[in-house]
């Protein structure tokens, strides 16, 4: 069986359990000629127990208009606003601090996040995830 040529790679990032073939997925996947209700009821399938979180996906699309969809982690920032209990990050990050994460938490989402990381090891993947925290003005406490 001949392989199947690529048409396009689409990534975008959509709560989980929560598609719709409103904007962003319909206009991502329209002009590809992506059976998107297919796709809708796919990812929310394969998201639904994560409801609440924002997963990323990446979508294949072949010439032939079928697709193959790959979750990944949850952004880095998304995952420690939800430990640090806040809804946003600081506005002004570097002079005012939004809220304290504490490496114990740095590296719970390190560990989450280890699969879709360029790190070789936890102690890079939690230097990563310590420098999204400062970027996001969260103070990080031994």
């Amino acid at each position: 069986m001949a392989k199947k040529k690529v048409s396009a790679i689409v990534k975008i990032q959509i709560p989980a359990g929560k598609a719709t073939p409103a904007p962003p997925v319909g206009t991502a996947l329209g002009p590809h000629g992506v059976a998107i209700m297919d796709f809708c009821k796919a990812y929310n399938a394969a998201t639904e127990s994560q409801v609440g979180t924002i997963v990323p996906v990446e979508i294949t699309i072949f010439e032939d208009r079928t697709f193959t969809f790959i979750l990944k982690t949850p952004p880095t920032p998304v995952l420690l606003r939800q430990l640090a209990g806040l809804d946003k990050g600081s506005e002004k990050p570097g002079r005012e601090s939004a809220g304290s994460v504490t490496m114990a938490m740095v590296e719970e989402v390190a560990k989450i996040k280890m699969p879709d990381l360029n790190a070789n090891d936890l102690e890079s993947a939690m230097l990563q995830v310590r420098g999204t925290a400062r970027s996001m003005g969260l103070t990080v406490v031994e």
